[in-house]
């Protein structure tokens, strides 16, 4: 019996010795399991480059409008986009170049300005602004001559001014340039533009 008990009691140290062999060799595996993953987190992070608007990337494969719904800085615009019914012509082929104010730009303009713009019957007016802001083409900063008047959609004019590598339109300033969307290029602004 004793011969029986110590044959147990060595066969159970040598299935636990083991077990306690075979669990770091789990515990490896385990991490090649992490690094696997890993691994697949910097593929899929490995997307597309853009640039940050309003707390969002705005990425080349996204139109002007895809990437303006995105941004946190641009919710009155978009709001202003889709009362004046210019959501499928800024998302249409293009190219475009949109001078897109913020929502600090917008607050700005004088409240009751700004609410009696976004009323039904106000619709052309809005588009007439909104359309100034917009100029046939896909020009970045680069492409920005100083003294330059770029003609719009609404059929005003645009003066560009460029001073120590810095661009304004109308005296706006563009606070981030190059937003570059499948349809064209965004510069966002700080102020609003009206046509006169």
């Amino acid at each position: 019996m004793k011969k029986q008990f110590l044959s147990l009691a060595m066969g159970a140290t040598f299935l636990a010795s083991i077990v306690a062999c075979s669990s770091p060799k789990t515990d490896s595996s385990a991490d090649s399991t992490v690094v696997d993953s890993s691994s697949m987190a910097m593929d899929t992070t490995a997307k597309e480059t853009g640039v940050e608007v309003g707390g969002a990337m705005m990425v080349p494969s996204k139109n002007i409008v895809e990437n303006a719904i995105e941004s946190k800085d641009h919710t009155t615009l978009v709001a202003a986009v889709k009362q004046a019914g210019l959501v499928e012509t800024l998302s249409g082929t293009g190219p475009f170049t949109v001078f897109a104010p913020t929502n600090e730009a917008f607050a700005a303009v004088p409240k009751a300005t700004l609410d009696g713009l976004m009323k039904p019957e106000m619709k052309a007016d809005l588009t007439k602004i909104l359309t100034y802001h917009v100029v046939p083409g896909a020009l970045k900063a680069a492409d920005l001559k100083d003294g330059e008047e770029l003609t719009t959609v609404q059929g005003g004019k645009l003066k560009v001014s460029v001073k120590d590598g810095k661009v304004m339109i109308n005296g706006a300033n563009v606070t981030i340039a190059d937003v570059v969307s499948s349809n064209g290029i965004t510069h966002v602004i700080d102020g609003v533009l009206m046509p006169k």
